[in-house]
């Protein structure tokens, strides 16, 4: 039986053929580190390294240097690079209510660090204007997921970069859901750090993602890691410049080249091309659901403000069952559950059942749509 995979979500799949192709071709032909040695092959992985940083700071409109493009593990170590290096005892942190654990269980281990949730209303909106009401004299940071993995709600970042603006407050934004999918803009979203993870909608392997940020926020941050960097060995001090201050240790070469091949992918089709199919693929997703009796789609129905991924709640049946019979009948791969995001449930109102979510990517297609929406007819 062949399959539908619909869990781009969680990692979009499959990746373009050029990723694989230069993992492999770093693995069996370059091999060397960064920073480390000056014969060729190092100094391609330097150049290689350096085009994945500009095109990252291109992509999102990025205003600092290159240098300022943090090379990560991936999504969670950046949140948690920012969360832990930046907050202290006594300071406050607003967030939303449909944050993914990747936010919440790093701040929540910072038991002096106190934050407000801003509430959601039942389709996973905020209202930015709502920010105003929990500003405090302490708070230090405003932390938003711009897309929810749960529904496909996507926040007025712009609304609440301006708000964080006026109040002199950093904005940071959780890009896991938007990038690749949605236009964003650093600058005009006034933003001062943007996570996100290389193996989501910007087709990259997994265990590589970046963190983005201004140079005034990057004076304030504390390395989480300290170690070898190749440079300033002469120091057993961290070197004081980026990206050496926040990249110790061996960086994730395949990955690196993997993401950079990638990154080309995506730039080629462009990241309007690449929403326009996703969204129409949406609309279609949606429409088909209308005269399906006992299946509830939670978040909007609205095209214009949401990424590919719907959740659904299957009203008279256990949706885990659900997903396995989508499975095992339909091959069409899905992911059930609280998808690592408690509070967005409990805003969306299928806390602690769950949903089974459907999330589209790039390669999908019409017939996927089609499949999987026969699939939901036939077990509704």
């Amino acid at each position: 039986m062949n399959t539908i995979y619909l869990d781009n979500a969680a990692t979009s799949f499959p990746k373009p053929d050029a990723v694989a192709d230069a993992m492999v071709r770093y693995l069996r032909e370059v091999g060397a580190p960064l920073n480390r040695s000056v014969y060729q092959n190092a100094q391609e992985a330097e150049l290689v390294t350096l085009s994945l940083r500009e095109g990252l700071k291109r992509f999102f409109h990025f205003p600092e240097k290159a240098t300022h493009v943090i090379l990560t593990p991936g999504n969670t170590y950046g949140l948690n690079f920012l969360i832990k290096g930046l907050l202290h005892p006594g300071d406050h942190v607003i967030v939303s209510a449909m944050e993914h654990n990747a936010v919440m269980r790093p701040l929540l281990q910072l038991s002096q660090v106190s934050f407000d949730r801003l509430p959601a209303d039942s389709d996973g909106f905020v209202d930015p204007g709502d920010i105003r009401k929990l500003v405090r004299q302490n708070t230090k940071l405003i932390l938003m997921a711009h897309g929810s993995n749960v529904c496909g709600s996507v926040q007025n970042a712009s609304a609440i970069g301006s708000i964080a603006a006026q109040y002199g407050i950093p904005f940071a934004l959780d890009g896991a859901q938007t990038a690749g999918h949605f236009p964003l803009d650093f600058e005009g979203l006034q933003l001062s750090a943007l996570s996100v993870p290389g193996h989501k909608g910007l087709l990259g392997p997994s265990g590589i993602g970046a963190l983005l940020m201004t140079e005034e926020l990057a004076q304030r941050l504390t390395p989480l890691v300290a170690g070898g960097t190749g440079s300033a060995s002469d120091s057993e001090l961290l070197p004081a410049y980026l990206p050496d201050r926040f990249e110790s240790g061996t960086l994730n070469l395949p990955g690196i080249y993997g993401w950079e091949a990638a990154m080309g992918f995506v730039y080629a089709r462009g990241v309007d091309a690449l929403r326009a199919h996703e969204i129409q693929l949406t609309g279609r997703f949606i429409e088909g659901l209308r005269d399906i009796q006992s299946v509830r789609l939670c978040g909007p129905t609205s095209l214009e403000n949401r990424v590919g991924v719907l959740s659904l709640d299957f009203l008279r049946q256990d949706n885990a069952a659900v997903a396995y019979e989508l499975e095992q009948r339909f091959g069409i791969l899905t992911r059930c559950g609280l998808h690592c995001a408690p509070a967005a449930h409990r805003s969306l109102g299928t806390f602690p059942k769950g949903t089974v979510r459907f999330s589209l990517g790039y390669a999908n297609t019409e017939a996927d749509v089609d499949a999987a929406l026969a699939a939901i007819r036939a077990l509704a």
